[in-house]
C-alpha cells in the first residue's frame, strides 16, 4: 500500500472514541424515573443481583455480574438457555433480575420470564426496543438504544453494547453510593 493510501491511525482510532462517546452520552437524557426506580430496586434488593442475557448482552451480563460482586454486591450470572434447565433454582424471592436484550425479543430470556414472575422478583431490562415483547412483561424497562445513520449500522451493535455497559455502570454507581458492603470492599483495597 503507497504511504498516501495508508490511513491515518490515530484519526480513525480518534473518530471510533468520538461515536463510542456518542452513543454512552446519549444516554444522559434518558435519566428519568425509570432510572431511578431500577436505582432503588437494586438498593433494596435483600438478595442477590441475577444477571441474565444471550450472546453480545450475555458476555456483558458476565461482565456485569462480575463487577458487582468485586464491589460488595451479591451477583451472579445467570444463562438464560440453562435457566430453562433448572438453573431457575439458584433464583429466590429477595432477588432483583438485570436482563440485558439489545432486540428485546431475545427467545432464551423470555422463556425464563414466567417462573420469574412467578415467584415475583423484580426484573429491570436494558434494551435497545422498550417496545418489545421483554419490555412489556420487565417492571423496569431502560431504554439504551442508539440512534445512527443507515452507514452507521453495522456498527450500531458494538454501541449498543458499550451504552448497556455504561447504562449498568452508572445503575452500579448510584445504587452502591453509600452501601457499607461497598465502602467496606473499597476501603480494603
Amino acid at each position: 500500500m503507497s504511504p498516501e493510501r495508508v490511513p491515518d491511525i490515530r484519526r480513525l482510532a480518534e473518530r471510533v472514541f468520538r461515536l463510542e462517546a456518542e452513543a454512552i452520552l446519549g444516554l444522559i437524557p434518558k435519566l428519568d424515573e425509570r432510572f431511578e426506580h431500577a436505582v432503588e430496586l437494586l438498593r433494596r434488593c435483600a438478595g442477590r443481583v441475577i444477571v441474565t442475557g444471550m450472546g453480545k448482552s450475555g458476555l456483558i451480563g458476565r461482565k456485569i455480574a462480575s463487577t458487582l460482586a468485586s464491589t460488595g454486591t451479591p451477583a451472579y450470572f445467570l444463562h438464560p438457555a440453562e435457566g430453562v434447565h433448572g438453573d431457575l433454582g439458584m433464583v429466590s424471592r429477595g432477588d432483583v433480575v438485570l436482563a440485558l436484550s439489545n432486540s428485546g425479543e431475545t427467545d432464551e430470556v423470555l422463556a425464563i420470564l414466567p417462573p420469574l414472575k412467578r415467584l415475583g422478583v423484580p426484573i429491570v431490562l436494558l434494551t435497545g426496543n422498550p417496545t418489545s415483547a421483554l419490555a412489556r412483561q420487565c417492571e423496569v424497562v431502560l431504554d439504551v438504544e442508539h440512534h445512527c445513520g443507515a452507514r452507521r449500522r453495522r456498527r450500531a451493535r458494538t454501541r449498543a453494547a458499550r451504552a448497556a455497559r455504561a447504562a449498568s455502570g452508572g445503575l452500579r454507581g448510584a445504587a452502591s453510593a453509600g452501601h457499607p458492603g461497598v465502602a467496606r470492599v473499597v476501603s480494603s483495597r
